[in-house]
């Protein structure tokens, strides 16, 4: 019997492509920059400059592209840092054009006081002509400061310093009279609401050595907000000038903290001394 040769009739909308993948992607520090090198740390609070590359798409009869993508950032848990970003393209690509390849392009905001780690941008992509898809997770790594988790209210990293907008804390918390005395401290294990919502609230007071109340704020800091992205803890701070008479001895800060939400209370006292 006399073979019948196949013949492969398909429409330049139906032909095979090399298969549908996102390629060439970066994670830069500016728009249009080059790629962070391996290994790179971001910090929270950056904004990333994301693009990547599609390639073996396919074409209409009438040398048209049409694909959908979407792009989102996550931390090393699989929770979401932004709300997914979705688009379309829909152009002409001439004959000439076989090399050109769609760009994705777009900014990831990373939210301030998130935790250490490897994240990812996951690129997801679908040829609307062929109806395929693909996807790709791209690391990067961020670096933050350290807290320290807790299941309940609580605070963390109590620091002294000598003026708020110092970076580097004193090793001992000695002070004379006259001095600026300025604590900060982290708190932690508070609830959230809907919306991510959280309520805390925190009062400080200053005691002598004896223990008699010398100075209270008048009114509790409150941190009150509502966000995409849990908020990972709350960064707190006083701070009150000593009287330059003040006698020496052993001082104590205390500080009752409120979370409204989770309906929980949290007191710590920390000391520092006047010489």
């Amino acid at each position: 019997m006399r073979p019948i040769p196949l013949l492969l009739l398909c429409s330049a909308a139906w032909c095979a492509a090399p298969g549908l993948e996102v390629v060439r992607p970066i994670v830069a520090q500016s728009d249009g920059g080059v790629a962070a090198p391996g290994g790179f740390e971001h910090v929270a609070g950056e904004t990333l400059f994301f693009s990547c590359r599609v390639s073996g798409y396919a074409k209409t009869p009438e040398e048209k592209v049409h694909v959908a993508y979407s792009v989102q950032a996550f931390d090393p848990k699989g929770v979401p840092l932004t709300e997914i970003y979705k688009n379309e393209m829909v152009t002409d690509v001439a004959p000439q054009d076989k090399e050109w390849m769609p760009k994705i392009a777009t900014e990831i905001q990373i939210p301030p006081l998130v935790g250490a780690g490897t994240y990812k941008i996951l690129v997801k992509i679908e040829d609307l002509v062929t109806n395929t898809k693909a996807e790709l997770g791209v690391p990067f790594e961020v670096r933050s400061k350290a807290v320290e988790p807790s299941d309940t209210l609580v605070v963390r990293n109590v620091q002294f310093f000598r003026g708020e907008d110092d970076a580097q804390p004193i090793q001992k918390a000695v002070y004379k009279g006259g001095d600026a005395v300025w604590a900060k401290f982290d708190i932690i294990g508070f609830k959230y609401g809907a919306k991510n919502r959280i309520d805390v609230s925190y009062l400080t007071s200053v005691l002598s050595p004896s223990g008699k109340v010398l100075w209270t704020q008048p009114e509790p800091a409150v941190e009150q907000s509502e966000s995409f992205y849990p908020k990972r803890y709350v960064a707190a701070s006083m701070g009150i000038t000593l009287l330059a008479n003040t006698r020496p001895g052993e001082y104590t800060i205390a500080v009752t903290i409120t979370d409204a939400v989770g309906k929980q209370t949290y007191e710590t006292k920390q000391t520092f001394t006047v010489e």
